[in-house]
This record gives C-alpha cells, sequence and structure tokens, in this order.
C-alpha cells in the first residue's frame, strides 16, 4: 500500500475506518528524487558547523541550541542555492551508464 497518498487510505480501508485514520495524520509533500535528500544534508552540515559540533551532554541544551541555531536561519531567510543540474548529473554518473 501506498501510504503517500489520501486515495491509498480510502481505497484499502471501509469509510469510516478511513476517516479515523486520515484524522489522525498529516501528508506532507517531498519530491520524488534525491536532491531534496542532498539539501537537507547541506542544512544540516551548517547546523552541525555553527551549532553543534560539540559535545552536548543535556538534552534540553540541546533542543534550546537548536531552536536557536533554527530560529537564526528562519528570521535571517537563509537559503541553499542548490546549482547541481541535470548535464552535471549526466557529466559525473556517465561512468554508470549501460
Amino acid at each position: 500500500m501506498n501510504t503517500h497518498f489520501k486515495k491509498s487510505i480510502t481505497d484499502n480501508f471501509d469509510e469510516n475506518e478511513a476517516e479515523r485514520i486520515l484524522n489522525k495524520i498529516e501528508f506532507n509533500y517531498t519530491p520524488k528524487h534525491a536532491s531534496w535528500l542532498n539539501i537537507a544534508e547541506i542544512e544540516i552540515n551548517v547546523m552541525d558547523i555553527m551549532c553543534t559540533k560539540r559535545r552536548i551532554g543535556n538534552k534540553n541544551l540541546l533542543i534550546k541550541e537548536t531552536d536557536v541555531f533554527c530560529d537564526y536561519r528562519n528570521e535571517n531567510n537563509c537559503k541553499i542555492s542548490w546549482n547541481f543540474t541535470k548535464g552535471d548529473a549526466d557529466e559525473k554518473l556517465s561512468k554508470h551508464y549501460t
């Protein structure tokens, strides 16, 4: 069962059960291709460099520090400039093509 879409739930459960399940979940779109993972990894690396690249032995302090980091990134409208194109992928991965 593909659980990424509401239709998957309504097709596989009776109406009452589908409604019960759908009331408990929220669907969030994520791209089907891997470049979003690379962007997430870049952002995690930035967080590591700016915030968590040390031992933080207290869970509450870790939460506070990462919240401050996220607030900073959001308030300053920080972005990742993604420049990797299909052409770049073709060139880099051509040795794996058959």
